[in-house]
């Protein structure tokens, strides 16, 4: 088996020990990183739906929503490190930015794939409607 082979594996039962160990978390650091695997998984929602919101949109619209998933990434960070700075320097930190970035991820999932669900005639909806994709 490759090195590549074994470290997918490893992670793939990591991953899993994870998530059960979640549910016993106890010290800072297990909920660090805890709110941290929910995050990755957050994200990992986010970029399917962004996947679904770009296939839909015209090749003139592809680079108008890279800019606004680029521009909204960069106000979610900010947003973030302002909820975490009251904790600045303090073990609770990471898990504090981290389900501000899982909660902010999720918003933005939802709002993108709202977009999949364009009613017809709906003139706010940058996206063909629903029934004709």
């Amino acid at each position: 088996m490759t090195r590549t082979g074994i470290m997918v594996i490893a992670l793939l039962m990591s991953s899993a020990a994870l998530a059960q160990d979640c549910e016993k978390a106890e010290t800072q650091l297990e909920l660090n990183d805890c709110a941290a695997a929910e995050y990755q998984k957050a994200d990992s929602e986010l970029n399917a739906a962004y996947k679904k919101v770009y296939a839909l949109a015209s090749k003139e619209q592809h680079g108008l929503l890279k800019n606004a998933q680029n521009a909204w990434i960069k106000l979610r960070d900010a947003d973030c490190d302002f909820i975490a700075s009251g904790v600045e320097g303090g073990s609770i930190q990471p898990m504090i930015y981290s389900q501000c970035l899982t909660d902010k991820t999720r918003e933005r999932s939802a709002y993108l794939e709202s977009m999949l669900q364009c009613g017809e005639g709906d003139l706010s909806c940058p996206l063909p409607a629903a029934g004709s994709h």
